[in-house]
């Protein structure tokens, strides 16, 4: 029998699911000293425990894993309720009437605090009114200016922005524009409310060996057979205002790199191939600009770059035509008619659906729910097979106040300031999309849903409009590989936990390429004006499509 832990971890955090061993011969049957043994104790693998009782352990892992899923509260009532039966068989069976009403109430309040505590977690508005203190760090309302001439109010503000970027922060923001940093977000961690402690005190060794392959930690590696299409070509599909090989631009080391998770198989992206698994399919990207060039990306590593006057245009099909007095279409969508699978794209800078407050009035301003999806994914849902999103960089008071956005939740105006402040308002729109859709995933089992992690913008000494630039053209400077198991992107990691969507993990990988940027050398950029937010194409947007390839 092993020996009681009687000494507390400082520095423990209870994980999802704890599992424990206990000497329980001396113990005095006291219930609050064993809540406190407990709740001191660090967590320990099942085959610690296993080597106590081979049938408690698999009753406690099992019911811990199946009914309460991401609930550590669930999983200490199991624990107690386990350890109580083994108090009473290491006694003999002999129990007191003291002990036996002593352990009823302890049960009792066990219970009820396990389905308080299960609804609170399950519960996104609950969560949501939480401070930004206590649930996430990565406020990312950054944003660039892609097009000076662009309007900065909409023309056609329904459901997008024309331009992600194309609104300029207003004064007294600069709490809401924050840089996406993956040290400081490990730094952070522990003030989140969905991060449970490292894998490895989660679950066992035997549950380990069955996770998926985690693509985002691995090591970027040269690779003569990159870029996967011309930067010269793609004209059917690819924004010259992203194509470096059109601008004055003269380094382009930034193409000749792969990424190689460990441990992982990473298959090579054959556009072909892609078709082929992809037959009778419709892929959806919804999102910000980034999310337009995931989908521009992906567009020209399926045909190779070349045109392709066999695609026919499907915009009208999804009501993706231009809005009178807009600059471009609220999306694209193309279809492959060899394998009849259609690539779309639609604009929704904020996962959030709009609508006009007072529609008989042109200066209305529009109400921006925080609890519900894009019309147009809940319109379209049944016809998707595989949807990527994205949101981050458009959540700050600039953008709302320029296109007239009035957060709503529950259908009336957000008044709570909690929920008003911009970390809090995007914590909760991730977390209603994520739980949304996983709502629909079991209507629809065809479907497969990625909610993808934030792209890091590298502004160095000063933003997009004070001087700031990104100049570095050498590659890999800040490092070539991630060691991290978790994300840089908490938010993202926790919208999506208990959840059938999956997380799409580009975040900290992207970091390391702060030389595959626009910098200054976009077409459309100003004098003065650095773009260190999109991406050269091709380039880093690629391997988030290969990523993709690789999860499906």
């Amino acid at each position: 029998m092993p020996r009681p832990l009687t000494q507390p971890n400082p520095n423990f955090r209870r994980p999802m699911c704890i599992y424990t061993y206990l000497d329980l011969s001396t113990f005095s049957g006291n219930p609050t000293e064993l809540y406190r043994i407990l709740t001191d104790l660090p967590a320990l693998s099942k085959p610690a425990l296993l080597s106590f009782s081979p049938v408690i352990a698999y009753d406690v892992a099992r019911k811990c894993e199946e009914i309460f899923a991401s609930s550590d509260y669930g999983c200490l009532a199991l624990e107690y309720l386990v350890l109580m039966s083994v108090h009473k068989e290491m006694k003999g069976g002999q129990s007191n009437r003291i002990w036996g009403r002593q352990s009823s109430f302890t049960v009792a309040a066990l219970v009820f605090t396990t389905i308080l505590f299960w609804t609170w977690e399950n519960n996104p508005l609950l969560i949501s009114l939480l401070s930004a203190q206590e649930q996430f760090i990565m406020h990312t309302p950054d944003f660039f200016m892609d097009d000076p001439a662009d309007s900065s109010v909409l023309l056609n503000p329904r459901e997008q922005l024309t331009e992600e970027d194309s609104v300029s922060q207003l004064p007294g923001d600069k709490e809401d524009d924050k840089n996406v940093k993956h040290s400081d977000s490990t730094r952070d961690r522990s003030n989140m409310l969905y991060t449970e402690g490292k894998e490895e005190n989660m679950v066992s060794a035997s549950s380990l060996e069955k996770q998926a392959c985690n693509y985002a930690k691995g090591r970027w590696i040269a690779d003569s057979r990159r870029p996967l299409y011309s930067g010269f070509g793609c004209k059917q599909w690819l924004s010259d205002m992203w194509a470096c090989r059109l601008t004055q631009r003269t380094d382009f080391s930034y193409e000749g790199y792969r990424w190689q998770p460990n441990n992982c198989e990473m298959p090579e992206f054959q556009g072909a191939e892609f078709l082929r698994r992809m037959q009778d399919k419709t892929i959806a990207f919804i999102g910000d600009s980034l999310g337009r060039q995931q989908f521009q990306s992906l567009m020209c590593m399926v045909s190779g770059g070349e045109d392709k006057p066999e695609v026919e245009n499907m915009e009208k099909k999804y009501g993706l035509t231009k809005p009178r007095g807009a600059i471009r279409p609220d999306g694209w969508a193309y279809r492959f008619p060899d394998t009849n699978t259609t690539i779309l794209y639609y604009w929704s800078a904020s996962l959030c659906g709009i609508e006009p407050i007072n529609i008989t009035d042109p200066t209305t301003e529009y109400a921006m729910h925080l609890d519900r999806p894009p019309a147009f994914l809940k319109r379209f849902l049944p016809q998707f097979d595989i949807v990527i999103l994205n949101t981050g960089h458009h959540w700050n008071r600039g953008k709302l106040g320029a296109n007239r956005w009035v957060m709503y939740a529950n259908g009336k105006p957000v008044t709570d300031r909690k929920l008003a402040e911009m970390g809090n308002a995007k914590n909760y729109t991730l977390y209603s999309i994520a739980r949304w859709l996983d709502s629909q995933i079991s209507l629809h089992p065809r479907l497969k849903v990625f909610l993808r992690t934030i792209s890091p913008r590298h502004f160095l000494n000063g933003d997009w409009n004070t001087g700031g630039s990104c100049d570095n053209v050498s590659p890999l400077s800040k490092g070539s590989e991630v060691f991290q198991d978790e994300s840089s992107d908490p938010v993202v990691e926790g919208a999506v936990r208990g959840t059938k969507v999956k997380i799409l993990d580009i975040t900290a990988l992207s970091e390391l390429r702060d030389e595959g940027h626009i910098s200054r050398y976009s077409i459309k950029a100003s004098d003065g004006i650095n773009d260190c937010l999109h991406w050269c194409l091709p380039g880093i947007p690629d391997t988030w499509n290969e990523l993709l390839y690789a999860q499906l």
